[in-house]
């Protein structure tokens, strides 16, 4: 998962503020993990979305896949700016459409 010296502290009402509230019942039906760096979207079957606020002001926005005790990225997006994070992150919450993340065609390729 993410530690703190990866990534810097967040607002994180001005992150959901920014992904957006409708986005936040599309993605997790309004679920929400507040964390130190960012939030956790619970989206289902195991995946989630977090977002995190690197250290240039950009965001990173991850697929993640928890079983058990492990956790595995499926895919991230990196250098988001504050006005991309909603679409992002509803991207990502989109788990069967297939891969997702920079580079990789037909879906968010960074920057």
């Amino acid at each position: 998962m993410t530690t703190t010296t990866e990534f810097r502290e967040c607002d994180t009402a001005e992150l959901l503020a920014q992904i957006g509230r409708m986005n936040i019942f599309s993605i997790s039906g309004g679920r929400v993990e507040r964390r130190e760096t960012g939030v956790t979207l619970p989206v289902g079957s195991g995946y989630s979305v977090t977002v995190d606020l690197n250290w240039d002001d950009t965001y990173v926005v991850r697929r993640m896949f928890k079983r058990g005790a492990k956790v595995w990225v499926k895919g991230e997006a990196t250098n988001v700016y504050a006005e991309e994070v909603g679409e992002t992150a509803y991207r990502a919450s989109c788990f069967r459409n297939g891969p997702w993340g920079d580079g990789v065609d037909g879906y968010w390729t960074g920057k």
